[in-house]
């Protein structure tokens, strides 16, 4: 199975970059990262993008409300 670079734009995970799998490697895909260290739980989503420029990037994701 083939691995690409991926990097994330926006939030806690700014700045990282790490690999992702062909399995992964899907417009659109939705991340939740959850962090629990020291202090109150931190829930933040990523949506993954694709531009021939930029690669593939997980940029911050907001949900928007359906008020």
């Amino acid at each position: 199975m083939a691995e690409r670079t991926v990097h994330f734009l926006g939030g806690p995970l700014d700045g990282r970059v790490q690999e992702l799998r062909d399995s992964e490697a899907v417009c659109g895909r939705l991340l939740r990262h959850i962090h629990l260290h020291e202090g109150p739980k931190i829930e933040t989503h990523y949506e993954l993008h694709y531009s021939a420029e930029a690669g593939w990037t997980y940029h911050l994701y907001s949900p928007r409300s359906s008020s």
